[in-house]
């Protein structure tokens, strides 16, 4: 089945503040602020929803299509992710904006003062996906994720019109679409993505209680971090599946856009749906072994062992023939 990603394709920068923002700031001139940190640390990693999902796809021998808008600024980049499986032919390069950009400073106390310039990303709105379907042949899957929202809308509406099966994952724009917009995106999509927070959120924006969202998607995806997955049917028993125990978590990031990778690649594979999340919580689990989102790498008999060790053999056996690949 070949999966095509839309959304983010971005770089990160990532700075680090030895000291405290909150000893900077003062109380009676909060209205008025200007302030500079001196930062001790840089690390430019590549990033973007799309990006990351496709890049995990790409691992598991998938060959995803990457579907986003980047600014001139992309080639090493693209370099990068067709090295490692990603099919980038189909990404659309502005002649005016740099590619999505998020800078972020952190203190010493984890807070966090961050900036996302959207850039090129709002370009996004302009692809077609009648002209991917044209350029690799029948689509298997859309996945549509966090994006410019007219992009995300146009997405969802070329799926239907073509009749591709599409996964809805709103995630960091939940904030910003309107009610309808919403429920544009997630109606009839046969996988719907969320974190915790992001599922009362979902429900917030729209209006509507868990039972009746289950009621318009095929099947709803809950990450709750280290306490694992849960995947939701309408009149079904939830099923819940136990996040991998990683000892010495090295850099969060990018562990919800690994976790999708897996899960997709399991159920393109036609594997259980339960297996097709340990699949997931794995990769998750290797992410949190890096710094940065695409500088993990898959190894067969360590990814299988992983999955021995903390869900048993049946999910290991379903997947050995299809990791084959990896070394």
């Amino acid at each position: 089945m070949r999966i095509a990603v839309t959304g983010s394709i971005a770089t990160d920068h990532l700075m680090s503040f030895p000291g405290s923002f909150t000893d900077q700031l003062l109380a009676d001139r909060l209205d008025r602020v200007s302030l500079s940190f001196l930062a001790d640390r840089l690390e430019i990693r590549r990033g973007g929803v799309a990006a990351n999902i496709s890049f995990g796809l790409g691992l598991l021998g998938m060959r995803p299509v990457l579907v986003g808008a980047v600014g001139g600024d992309f080639e090493p980049y693209r370099i990068w992710l067709k090295q490692h499986g990603v099919d980038t032919d189909s990404v659309l390069v502005s002649a005016e904006q740099h590619t999505a950009r998020f800078v972020c400073t952190t203190d010493r106390m984890q807070n966090q003062i961050a900036t996302f310039y959207a850039g090129a990303m709002a370009e996004a709105r302009r692809i077609d996906l009648r002209t991917v379907v044209e350029r690799v042949g029948r689509l298997g899957l859309v996945m549509v994720s966090p994006d410019d929202p007219a992009a995300m809308l146009r997405h969802t509406r070329a799926c239907r019109s073509l009749g591709i099966p599409f996964a809805s994952d709103p995630s960091q724009q939940l904030a910003r679409l309107s009610r309808n917009d919403v429920l544009e995106l997630i109606d009839g999509a046969r996988w719907l993505f969320t974190n915790e927070y992001e599922a009362a959120l979902l429900q917030d924006r729209t209006g509507l209680t868990a039972p009746e969202i289950l009621r318009r998607v095929g099947c709803w995806v809950t990450t709750h971090g280290a306490a694992g997955v849960r995947i939701r049917r309408e009149g079904r028993q939830a099923l819940a599946v136990p996040a991998v125990e990683v000892a010495g978590v090295v850099d969060p990031t990018g562990v919800g856009d690994a976790f999708r990778a897996g899960f997709l690649a399991g159920a393109a594979w036609g594997v259980p749906e339960k297996c097709a999340a340990q699949l997931g919580c794995v990769l998750a689990a290797t992410v949190l072994d890096y710094v940065g989102t695409q500088e993990y790498r898959l190894y067969r008999d360590a990814l299988l062992a992983r999955l021995r060790s903390t869900y048993g053999v049946g999910c290991a056996a379903h997947l050995v023939a299809h990791l084959r690949g990896l070394s």
